[in-house]
């Protein structure tokens, strides 16, 4: 790299955000932090600010703004507050990378912001092209912006590409872990606490985004982002299940060869590749050494035991503003299985009911959009 690269991050207080700045830690040399964002974790925001001297933060709950303020502007660190903060500032000229790393459709609006600005992207925030893939990808291209993805499974994808030497793909082959209930019966999973669901074998992350890998949920989720990122027709995308996490995806060409991306389950790995793209960087990480491991195992996912992966293709499917209603109604659902207030599979029947009801809009804009989330939102709170 000829000078430092500077980041903005949203959402640093989560898991990818966190991770991402461990990546940073690692390489002052080739990164510099000037903006940094958080939902309502406005203590661990501090900490990050004052240790990487960012040049602002915006923290989005309003109530947290002053004691934030009073703790960080003596230091000369200017803070902010609100979602029109964020989009002001991942567009500034003292940005270089933009990290989606916010959970859920609040992403959506800075990282708009973000591309049509012109920034590079390394986009983490999956939900951002499952409400709205056709209209972040449109203004990408317009406004001669970059998207890196930063999914395990998408940056693996990614780098088979590279390795094609323009030979086109026939298929993704999208592996999913299966995640804690993998081997449990349907009747099992019923009654599966949150606290069990929690309990993801290989990876570290989030709440919201362990519970949708339990569910399978996040599976559609990806094959959705899959479509958008790598232009890719639905049919053309499968899951297999492979229960070592090793294997991060495949790609298949035309004579039959397969490209795979292998390593240890690590999401610094894909965020320093976004990061330091198209370098490669260390980490610190732990290398695979397959004769350790011995085997890997692969299976069809079952979708009698895990509905949502069906409904994810299905609203892929449909298309139009489907994949928004599938998201919005899927937020709401976890947030109540996560409070106990909803059953396991209640998560998917309450998915199913939503699309059901939807107000079907085969091309939307974007305030339609905003309106369909709205709408999915106040149904499935409803119906709860």
């Amino acid at each position: 790299m000829e000078k430092r690269r500077r980041i903005a991050i949203l959402g640093s207080t989560g898991s990818i955000g966190t991770q991402t700045l461990d990546v940073i830690r690692r390489h002052p040399d080739l990164f510099e932090v000037v903006m940094l964002s958080a939902g309502s974790n406005s203590s661990l925001l501090a900490v990050q600010a004052l240790e990487f001297d960012a040049d602002s933060v915006v923290i989005c709950d309003e109530s947290k703004y002053k004691s934030l303020a009073d703790q960080l502007q003596p230091k000369g660190i200017k803070v902010f507050t609100g979602t029109d903060s964020l989009c002001s500032l991942v567009a500034a000229g003292n940005v270089d990378i933009v990290v989606g790393a916010m959970v859920g459709f609040s992403g959506l609006r800075p990282t708009l912001a973000a591309l049509q600005a012109g920034k590079v992207v390394a986009l983490a925030n999956k939900e951002t092209l499952v409400a709205a893939g056709h209209i972040v990808t449109s203004v990408m291209r317009e406004h001669n912006a970059v998207i890196l993805p930063v999914d395990s499974e998408h940056s693996a994808i990614f780098q088979c590409l590279m390795a094609a030497g323009g030979n086109e793909a026939v298929k993704l082959h999208l592996t999913a872990s299966g995640g804690p209930f993998r081997t449990w019966t349907r009747e099992q999973i019923s009654v599966a606490t949150a606290a069990q669901a929690l309990k993801h074998p290989n990876w570290d992350m989030g709440a919201k985004v362990t519970i949708d890998s339990a569910t399978m949920m996040n599976k559609g989720f990806e094959v959705m982002e899959a479509r958008w990122l790598f232009d890719m027709a639905p049919e053309r995308i499968e899951v297999i299940v492979h229960p070592e996490s090793i294997i991060h995806s495949m790609v298949e060409f035309e004579d039959g060869a397969v490209i795979a991306q292998l390593g240890c389950p690590d999401m610094r790995q894909p965020i320093s590749f976004a990061l330091a793209f198209p370098g490669r960087i260390p980490i610190g990480n732990r290398k695979l050494n397959l004769g350790e491991i011995g085997a890997l195992h692969f299976e069809k996912p079952d979708l009698g035991r895990f509905p949502c992966l069906g409904l994810a293709y299905e609203a892929l499917r449909r298309g139009g503003n489907a994949p928004c209603a599938l998201n919005a109604a899927n937020e709401v659902a976890v947030k109540a299985y996560l409070e106990g207030r909803l059953s396991f599979y209640g998560i998917a029947d309450l998915v199913e009911k939503c699309l059901g009801g939807l107000d079907f809009a085969a091309n939307p804009s974007l305030d339609d959009i905003f309106a369909t989330h709205c709408q999915t939102v106040a149904k499935a709170a409803e119906s709860l």
